[in-house]
């Protein structure tokens, strides 16, 4: 049994127990023995509620069993796969955000900049409905006077392959924004 996959290398075994009482090892082998991998996530979830761990752990521990046992890939969520893309630029958060919300401004950098804006909170967040279905959020966070980290999130993205396209679809979209911010 593989203790140090991707996914349960974001929290070690130490900090692991220290939170819920259990190595990943140990908690793999109670999810086993209560045949987990027959259950649904929120069944597993309910299951180590049932054994003493909150609601953020139970999440956390049972994402980790359902990758570790083949049942869910990285980025999978109940609907559809999701992924994100940081970057930061230096500019100001209000310049990074209007680059991002103002139609006009986005034909300088984005390769698709046509869609609709669901809701935005100036310079802090941008709920997107791309135009593929999927759900997209810019967040836009001030490091200092002119320097923002820009977050953007995709989910209900079909596959993996999707998902894996559309992460490097962000990385090369930001990676414009910088050009253009920076320039």
């Amino acid at each position: 049994m593989t203790t140090k996959s991707k996914t349960t290398s974001k929290i070690g075994n130490e900090a692991l127990k220290e939170k819920t009482g259990k190595t990943w090892a140990e908690w793999f082998l109670v999810l086993d023995k209560a045949r987990a991998k027959e259950r649904t996530h929120q069944e597993i979830v309910a299951l180590l509620q049932d054994h003493g761990v909150g609601q953020w752990y139970g999440q956390m521990v049972t994402v980790g069993y359902e990758q570790e046992r083949g049942l869910r890939v990285p980025h999978q969520k109940p609907d559809g796969f999701e992924i994100s893309v940081s970057k930061t630029v230096n500019a100001a958060v209000g310049v990074a955000y209007m680059l991002f919300e103002d139609a006009k401004m986005r034909k300088r950098w984005l390769k698709d900049p046509s869609f609709e804006i669901r809701k935005a909170t100036s310079n802090k967040r941008i709920l997107i409905n791309w135009r593929d279905g999927t759900d997209v959020v810019a967040d836009f966070y001030s490091k200092g006077t002119n320097k923002t980290q820009v977050v953007v999130q995709q989910s209900k993205i079909p596959s993996a392959k999707d998902a894996e396209k559309q992460k490097a679809y962000w990385g090369e979209q930001l990676d414009a924004l910088k050009a253009v911010l920076e320039s």
